[in-house]
């Protein structure tokens, strides 16, 4: 008797995993919406700095934060990023160098990884450096996740925040503008 439940119970798993994975590839080609305006240049962040340890995004303006994000990264997120796959996030300093309204994600700005010395020591290693590294919102479709998406890292090396903060990030972040990602201050 046992049997035919386990069975019944295994098929709706399946189905729902099936209905899941489809939704989100369903969802993932569907655009991230209008992006917001860009603010007024005085408004505008002139330096990004990321805190790995303390999960932490700071938009800054002459050296000052105002604004701050709590931020999941990629799921190994222990150390610099050395190759494609390996799921951590990059440390180091780069630039914000275009943006993606479009994106698999609720937006996206490019993070100028991998830089040279990414480059060489990776092909020191016969490795791929990889590269694709965002500050982006969450999947779309499931942007209802909200903050619930801190509960670990889950990127595969990205920074992630949520659709609102994406939005208003998007807004005060010109391309150009540079990043340092550090693991502890």
């Amino acid at each position: 008797m046992r049997a035919p439940r386990v069975i019944k119970a295994a098929a709706l798993i399946a189905l729902v995993v099936v209905a899941l994975v489809g939704y989100t590839m369903l969802m993932a080609r569907i655009a991230s919406g209008t992006p917001p305006e860009t603010a007024a240049p005085q408004s505008r962040a002139d330096e990004i700095l990321v805190i790995k340890s303390t999960r932490e995004l700071r938009l800054l303006k002459d050296g000052t934060p105002f604004k701050r994000y709590s931020i999941s990264l990629g799921a190994a997120p222990s150390g610099h990023k050395t190759e494609e796959g390996d799921e951590r996030t990059p440390e180091g300093r780069y630039t914000i160098d275009w943006r993606n309204e479009n994106s698999v994600a609720h937006l996206s700005l490019h993070i100028s990884y991998p830089n040279e010395a990414d480059t060489a020591q990776a092909e020191a290693r016969a490795v791929s450096a990889g590269g694709n590294i965002m500050i982006h919102g969450l999947p779309n479709g499931w942007g209802t996740l909200g903050r619930m998406h801190l509960l670990r890292d889950w990127t595969n090396g990205c920074i992630a925040v949520t659709n609102a903060e994406m939005r208003e990030i998007w807004s005060l972040v010109p391309d150009g503008t540079p990043i340092t990602i550090v693991d502890t201050l």
